[in-house]
């Protein structure tokens, strides 16, 4: 009888150790305009598909408690790269349109998506008050992406005179 009761009682142990290994993480998704987006992918940092929002731009995903990145993208819109707190289990995200900008330079295509990126808290924080998101900001730390770099090397290849 007691070996039973070692065995159920390791066991138990066990069960409460993998559970415990992971969190839950639920969310809304909206647009700068504060419609929600549909099928919305959520990616690890290693481009693992997790999840896709919902028509009304809600989630919910288990992840590993060691994930620190997560990766937000839609169709038309900015990809989003995140960097989660461990004491944040709600994430509010505002995706942005992707624009495509002609006969610019990339630092200042670059510019332009950094000021549309600089109005994101202010965009929460209207959410919040329109009661579309619980908090008035978001807990996690969003980075700006440079696509300056990668917009020159592009430009390089396209005018590079063929060799004879």
């Amino acid at each position: 009888m007691t070996s039973k009761a070692i065995i159920t009682f390791i066991a138990l142990l066990l069960v409460t150790q993998v559970s415990g290994q992971t969190r839950t993480l639920t969310g809304k998704i909206i647009d700068n305009e504060f419609n929600p987006l549909a099928q919305v992918s959520i990616f690890r940092a290693d481009t693992v598909l997790l999840a896709k929002s919902d028509s009304n731009g809600n989630f919910n995903i288990t992840v590993p408690l060691d994930t620190k990145e997560l990766i937000v993208a839609g169709v038309g819109m900015e990809w989003k790269s995140l960097d989660l707190l461990s004491d944040c289990n709600n994430l509010e995200i505002i995706l942005q349109l992707a624009a495509t900008y002609d006969f610019m330079s990339p630092a200042k295509v670059d510019r332009l998506r950094k000021k549309e990126f600089d109005k994101l808290p202010g965009l929460h924080q209207s959410a919040f008050a329109k009661g579309i998101f619980k908090t008035d900001k978001p807990c996690y730390i969003e980075k700006f992406i440079s696509h300056k770099k990668e917009m020159i090397e592009r430009h390089k290849a396209r005018t590079r005179m063929p060799s004879t």
